[in-house]
């Protein structure tokens, strides 16, 4: 006897009522952690009781106000959410073994406050992930800005209120300037916002007009972070590392990716976009991206700046497949979405490690404590792999078939720059480890005496860093979800 599947908003709603269960608890902080994990553990069994009947071609529909005739708040799962999705929870529950340690190791205060935000932002993805439609997507996309401003000014700080304020300045205006535009112009154009197989625009819109309505997309979604519109992201970086790792792995940069993939698939219609090679020029910006924030990620000194910036440069292969639109490309940018999750939240838990177990924030400062810390750094070296696309690395598979997808359609230069981005993730951040193990201790380290961060966080970074491996071997599932996106099924 099978159990019954919950609905798309029953699965949204757990983590609301996480956060509200979270934030009574204030007080009793056993029951605040066991309500952590209660609920990221019921989110993660929600998820995964979606997957058979999506991959069946019956995933949950479900309307909850039908405003006008084509605009309604409505939820339902296809391939595309389900793997956002099950991104966001199997790692919302690595995230909370390691949230948990780190921000007592540091001695955080307010964690009701912090966890409940941390919970409301991981039910706001799930809210982006089962849209049906691009305004239930605008609305959720929202909150979670909202509510992870809090998370980045967590400390309290000037330099972290002026880090928010930032991070918020930046992700409302284009959101509000140039996404809600395009809305609003699609909504003109067609009379609906619904996602659906193959796009809507197609015979609704002047095709001259098309690279314009894309270029307001992309850049109005500011979570994709495609230069110029990437400036909040480093500015972030003031976050405790819990926080860095939300943002760039499990759910602010990945809903901006996301966004901007289903956008392309459903809205516009990967066909759409080919025909009329309306999203190459946004593909040379992204093209552009990549190798400027990697550029610009060498010459930094502070660890999560660094990250910071190849973060920025890793998102855009999302957007350059999406803009491609080959259905190779598709297949690539949907893959990257998880290969960069569990590689890129592997990478700042080893910054958050290095942290609470020696308060070394500088590249400069780790000579010899790979020595000392051989797990973490273990770990952070085999994210850095991934990131660069080695084989034996979950990320290998995501690159490959982006440039397959660039020698498909002949455009060399956006060959040339996943090339070079490859080659300057190398020397941006296998230098890290390198040092790490390699190097004459920096002054303080004493390489003779191993001291790792508290074992919830080399823990959780021992499964992330698993998993990059695991997605190597076993891409299977993850290839199979992402190119349902190209053949049409449900």
């Amino acid at each position: 006897m099978s159990l019954p599947v919950a609905s798309p908003f029953a699965v949204i709603l757990i983590p609301f009522i996480g956060a509200l269960a979270i934030a009574l608890a204030a007080r009793a902080p056993l029951l605040r952690d066991i309500f952590c994990w209660l609920f990221a553990g019921l989110f993660f069994v929600g998820v995964i009781g979606q997957v058979g009947p999506v991959l069946e071609g019956a995933g949950g529909e479900q309307v909850l106000w039908e405003i006008l005739p084509g605009l309604s708040i409505a939820f339902s799962i296809e391939p595309l959410g389900l793997l956002f999705a099950l991104i966001a929870s199997s790692l919302w529950l690595v995230a909370t073994l390691y949230a948990i340690s780190y921000m007592k190791s540091l001695n955080y205060r307010n964690l009701a406050r912090f966890f409940a935000c941390y919970a409301i932002a991981l039910g706001s993805a799930a809210g982006i992930a089962f849209a049906d439609n691009l305004l239930t997507l605008f609305i959720f996309y929202e909150i979670l800005s909202i509510s992870t401003y809090p998370l980045v000014a967590h400390t309290g700080t000037n330099e972290a209120r002026k880090g928010a304020r930032i991070y918020l300045v930046y992700l409302l205006t284009t959101s509000i300037c140039l996404l809600l535009p395009a809305m609003i112009w699609t909504w003109h154009a067609t009379g609906t916002l619904d996602f659906t197989p193959g796009g809507i625009l197609e015979g609704n819109i002047d095709p001259a007009l098309v690279p314009v309505l894309a270029g307001l997309f992309i850049f109005g979604i500011g979570k994709a972070a495609v230069m110029p519109t990437h400036r909040w992201l480093p500015a972030a970086m003031v976050a405790p590392a819990p926080v860095s790792a939300l943002l760039h792995a499990v759910a602010v940069v990945k809903a901006g990716v996301f966004t901007v993939l289903k956008v392309a698939v459903y809205i516009f219609g990967a066909d759409f976009l080919l025909d009329t090679g309306a999203g190459i020029w946004l593909a040379w910006f992204a093209a552009f991206t990549i190798v400027a924030a990697s550029l610009v990620a060498l010459t930094l000194d502070d660890l999560k700046a660094r990250l910071a910036y190849s973060t920025v440069a890793q998102l855009s292969y999302v957007v350059l497949g999406a803009m491609v639109a080959t259905p190779v490309a598709i297949i690539g940018a949907a893959m990257q979405i998880a290969m960069h999750a569990v590689a890129k939240i592997t990478l700042f838990f080893g910054a958050g490690a290095i942290q609470v177990a020696h308060d070394r924030k500088k590249v400069s400062q780790l000579n010899g404590l790979g020595r000392v810390m051989p797990v973490t750094f273990t770990c952070f070296t085999i994210g850095v792999l991934s990131i660069i696309g080695l084989p034996l690395f979950g990320g290998m598979w995501s690159k490959w078939y982006l440039a397959l997808s660039t020698l498909q359609t002949h455009q060399w230069i956006l060959l040339g720059a996943l090339m070079a981005s490859s080659l300057l993730n190398i020397l941006y951040l296998l230098v890290i480890p390198i040092r790490g193990f390699f190097a004459t201790a920096s002054e303080g380290v004493n390489d003779k005496l191993v001291r790792e961060a508290p074992w919830p966080q080399v823990l959780a970074m021992v499964i992330t860093a698993t998993c990059c491996i695991v997605l190597f071997f076993w891409p299977g599932p993850l290839y199979d979800l992402a190119a349902r996106l190209t053949t049409g099924s449900p």
